[in-house]
């Protein structure tokens, strides 16, 4: 056979080796590659961002106490306020990750400020979020930043007047509504309720950590009939902190709640339990506190464009100083002071409009303080307060 002849054999083998090659290299990478189910929808990782507002104004006029202008006129003040604003930004870095910033506008008061009277500009949330929906129930997630605390959050889910002042744990000074620290939520299964714990600074988030020791806080909800058509709204809630001011001072909160929703009433009630100790030296006053709010919305909703009028009443009494001992012994005995709040409305909630929210409310709040030296004199205000939220 002439040498010419092996050239295009030689060829063909070597392209044929060539192919071979290809396919074992290739062939278990295409083996690798699985076909989604039929049906299978993969989550959504496009970023994402949205941008909202809320704003509480009001009116505010005071019947009681006088006030004395600066010719010595007695008064009744009244105001035009800005009570809150808030801007939101939040959104998705994926379906894993998401985000909040929140800037929160309120008034300076204080004394030593240029700024005093001014309305300023800080942050009330900036946190990140991890949802773990993929591996645990849905609404499961780790937060990690200046975040809503649980029980303030929660419950103003179902009670959605802050717009008209703060809920009663947060209106007497107990706890706040954000601080800085890192939380995990998840839901128990079938929608019997949800857990959300964490641990926070403790100073709020309007202060900047003051020392070594951290807020516990958890909060347990439990639905116990959630199939039920009428009682699936009815919640029990517990709630508590653990915390010191300082070593070996401790600072708790213990709070019972019970709340119930229903397209014709939301009614709530709170058991509020208090432990105060400033400081761990001898003499220092240990102050044991109390008390407890109940609030109940009638409404007549218009189903055609979910507009609806509702009634607002609620009443609060607290025991600042329910109990008082003192750190190495030297006293005990009953505090003096009770604080009670009553307050009566009726808002009307303007047809829905998506996310957004928009809200007019004519309100009396009554306050009346007994047992204190020196005394203190009752506060009685008249309101139009107003929503804006989207």
């Amino acid at each position: 056979m002439r040498t010419c002849d092996l050239a295009p054999a030689r060829l063909r083998q070597s392209v044929a080796a060539l192919g071979l090659a290809a396919a074992l290299l290739t062939g278990g990478p295409v083996a690798a590659q699985v076909t989604p189910a039929a049906g299978y929808t993969p989550p959504d990782d496009t970023p994402t961002i949205k941008v909202g507002a809320v704003i509480f104004a009001d009116y505010t006029f005071q019947q009681k106490p006088s006030a004395t202008d600066a010719d010595g006129n007695s008064i009744k003040s009244s105001a035009f306020n800005v009570a809150r604003s808030y801007i939101n930004v939040s959104g998705n870095i994926s379906h894993l990750v998401s985000y909040r910033i929140t800037p929160d506008i309120t008034r300076e008061s204080g004394t030593g400020s240029s700024l005093n009277g001014s309305l300023t500009f800080r942050l009330k949330y900036a946190y990140a979020q991890v949802n773990l929906d993929d591996w645990l129930p849905k609404g499961t997630f780790i937060r990690f930043g200046i975040q809503q605390t649980p029980f303030i959050d929660f419950l103003e889910s179902i009670y959605r007047y802050r717009f008209q002042g703060t809920v009663f744990p947060e209106r007497e000074g107990y706890i706040a509504s954000a601080d800085a620290g890192v939380t995990f939520r998840t839901q128990f299964p079938r929608n019997y309720g949800d857990v959300h714990v964490g641990v926070y600074n403790g100073e709020n988030y309007n202060k900047a950590e003051a020392n070594d020791q951290k807020a516990w806080m958890i909060r347990a909800s439990v639905r116990p009939l959630p199939m039920h058509p009428l009682l699936r709204g009815w919640r029990v809630t517990g709630f508590y902190i653990a915390d010191h001011y300082i070593k070996s001072a401790e600072k708790r909160r213990a709070i019972l709640n019970t709340t119930f929703e229903h397209k014709h009433l939301n009614a709530g009630f709170d058991y509020l339990d208090t432990k105060d100790q400033p400081s761990a030296k001898t003499g220092t006053r240990n102050l044991h506190g109390n008390g407890w709010s109940v609030f109940a919305v009638p409404k007549l909703p218009d189903t055609d464009n979910g507009s609806s009028w509702e009634v607002f009443l609620r009443y609060d009494h607290m025991k600042p100083n329910d109990e008082v001992t003192v750190v190495g012994g030297g006293g005990t005995g009953a505090g003096l002071g009770t604080n009670e709040r009553t307050i009566a409305g009726l808002a009307y909630w303007f047809p829905k409009q998506g996310s957004v929210s928009a809200a007019l409310m004519v309100d009396v709040e009554n306050v009346t303080f007994s047992d204190y030296t020196p005394a203190r004199p009752t506060q009685q205000r008249i309101f139009l307060h107003s929503l804006i939220s989207f």
